[in-house]
């Protein structure tokens, strides 16, 4: 098993964070530093920082957070704003994906290592919605361009759903989550993001979350998410 996947299946931290580890060589296995990419066997031990990896017995956490900006999306504990020390949860939990520290809106956290690949995974085809003002009126051209795909970081953007709400305003579903992607999406077409919101994650949505809040999901809206995921 990878060593990203393995980690993130404890319930330690998510993939994204296991990267973060190994590129700082905090993590061993069999007293070798790890390098990207290893590959962990059912005997191997492996070490954070020269520590086991804490042993999850909790019962599994999920939350939907309605992130202030500022924020930052990494359990690193040195980072100023880190969202983990901001939720202040009384258990260990992670960040699923990211919103990068300017954008603000929903954002969910566990300590459910195996949902992450399922929910992150473009190929899934998970929606995440998002309400976007930008400094210049949304026309038809760029509301068509946008949903067909935009050129940015060497790949063409997967269509998705872009519909204009008012002058300078626009809503847009994604499928994917490539970095800053729609703030480099606008910017190929002349255009800079002003405030970027994320209002849905699948099924979960900001509805009755105030900026700041965060809550646990709900038993039926959880039910329907990992149904989702199957």
């Amino acid at each position: 098993m990878r060593i990203n996947k393995y980690i993130s299946e404890t319930g330690f931290c998510s993939r994204r964070e296991t990267n973060r580890l190994i590129a700082a060589g905090r993590i061993t296995i069999n007293g070798s530093v790890c390098e990207a990419g290893a590959e962990v066997e059912p005997l191997d031990i492996v070490l954070i920082d020269g520590k086991p990896i804490p042993i999850n017995h909790s019962e599994p956490v999920y939350l939907a957070l309605n992130k202030p900006i500022g924020i930052v999306c990494t359990a690193a504990e040195q980072v100023e704003g880190n969202i983990i020390r901001y939720v202040n949860y009384p258990s260990r939990i992670f960040a699923i994906g990211r919103l990068d520290k300017a954008s603000e809106g929903l954002i969910l956290l566990t300590n459910d290592g195996s949902i992450v690949n399922q929910m992150m995974r473009s190929e899934h085809g998970h929606e995440k919605e998002y309400v976007v003002t930008v400094d210049k009126p949304v026309t038809d051209e760029f509301t068509q361009t946008m949903s067909r795909g935009v050129e940015i970081l060497n790949v063409i953007t997967k269509p998705c759903k872009v519909d204009r709400i008012s002058e300078y305003e626009f809503r847009i579903i994604l499928t994917q989550g490539l970095n800053l992607q729609i703030r480099r999406m606008c910017k190929a077409l002349g255009y800079r993001v002003l405030k970027l919101e994320r209002v849905r994650i699948m099924n979960i949505t900001l509805d009755h979350l105030e900026r700041g809040q965060w809550r646990h999901l709900e038993k039926e809206e959880l039910e329907l998410l990992l149904a989702k995921l199957q």
